[in-house]
C-alpha cells in the first residue's frame, strides 16, 4: 500500500537521511517530540501494548484511555490513526510524525542510545508523547514468553466488548532455559538482546522472569490453557484490568 507525505507518495526503502531532508517538516516534529520529557503512565485506563501484540480502539472506548508501548531500542513503535482495524488499512497510510534512527538518536562514549524508548496515545485526543509504564500487565511473563518464543503479531483487544484476550499460546519447552537461568547478567545481556549496550536497566531482570516463567510451564497446554481458551481480561471500576472468570464467559 502506497506511504504518502503531504500527499506524496515516498519509496519507504529510501535512507531515514534522505527522507528528512526532502521532507524537513518530519525532522520538526521528530525534535518537538523528542524535546518532552517522558510522562510516567499509571495503569489507570491503560491498554499495554508489548512486541509483536497491537490493539485497536475508538474515542469511544469506555475503558481504555491510553495505548502505550515502550522498550523500543532495535524495534518500532507504530500508531496508526482512523484506519478503522490494523487488518483492514486503508490503500493509503500518511506518514505525519517520523523519530526513528537518526531521527530519535542520541551518542554517549560512541555508543547510540534511542532518545525515545516508549510512547503513549492519548485515544479521545489522538495525542503522540514519550512515556515509561511502571505496570506492563496483565500476564507480563506470560506475553513475554510468547514473544520469547517466537510470536507472530497478535491482535489483544476486542474494542466491541472492551475486553483484553491473551492467548491461547503453545510453545515447545525453551532450549537450555536452565543453562541462561545460570548465566551472570553480562552474558544474558550480550546473548540474548539485539542492542546490549542501550537496553534499559531493568533488561536482563525482565528476561530472567520470563525464562523462569517458561521453565515453570514447559507445556502451557496443560498449565496455562487446558481449555485452549483466552485469558479475557476487562477494566474495573478503578480502571484497572480484572480477570474474568471462566464461568462468567
Amino acid at each position: 500500500m502506497p506511504l504518502l507525505v503531504n500527499g506524496e507518495p515516498i519509496d519507504p526503502a529510501q535512507p531515514t537521511r534522505a527522507l528528512s531532508r526532502a521532507h524537513p517538516h518530519l525532522e520538526e516534529k521528530a525534535k518537538l517530540l523528542r524535546s518532552q520529557p517522558a510522562r510516567v503512565v499509571q495503569p489507570n485506563g491503560l491498554l499495554y501494548v508489548q512486541q509483536r501484540e497491537f490493539a485497536v480502539t475508538t474515542p469511544e472506548d469506555g475503558s481504555v484511555s491510553i495505548l502505550g508501548s515502550d522498550d523500543a531500542t532495535t524495534c518500532h513503535i507504530v500508531v496508526l490513526r482512523h484506519t478503522g482495524a490494523f487488518h483492514l488499512q486503508p490503500e493509503e497510510l500518511h506518514l505525519v510524525t517520523f523519530c526513528v534512527t537518526e531521527l530519535n538518536d542520541r551518542e554517549e562514549k560512541d555508543i547510540h542510545f534511542p532518545i525515545i524508548y516508549g510512547i503513549a496515545v492519548n485515544v479521545k485526543t489522538a495525542e503522540i508523547f514519550p512515556a515509561t509504564f511502571p505496570e506492563k500487565g496483565p500476564d507480563e511473563d506470560l506475553r513475554s514468553a510468547h514473544v520469547l518464543t517466537g510470536a507472530t503479531l497478535t491482535n489483544i483487544y476486542d474494542a466491541k466488548t472492551e475486553e483484553l484476550h491473551i492467548g491461547p499460546y503453545f510453545w515447545r519447552p525453551f532450549p537450555y532455559v536452565d543453562f541462561w537461568l545460570e548465566q551472570d547478567d553480562k552474558q544474558i545481556l550480550q546473548n540474548l538482546s539485539t542492542s546490549p549496550l542501550a537496553e534499559p536497566p531493568h533488561f536482563v531482570s525482565h528476561i530472567r522472569s520470563t525464562l523462569t516463567f517458561l521453565k515453570e510451564h514447559p507445556f502451557p497446554s496443560r498449565s496455562l490453557f487446558p481449555d485452549r481458551k483466552p485469558r479475557i481480561y476487562k477494566k474495573n471500576e478503578e480502571g484497572l484490568w480484572e480477570q474474568v472468570c471462566s464461568d462468567k464467559m
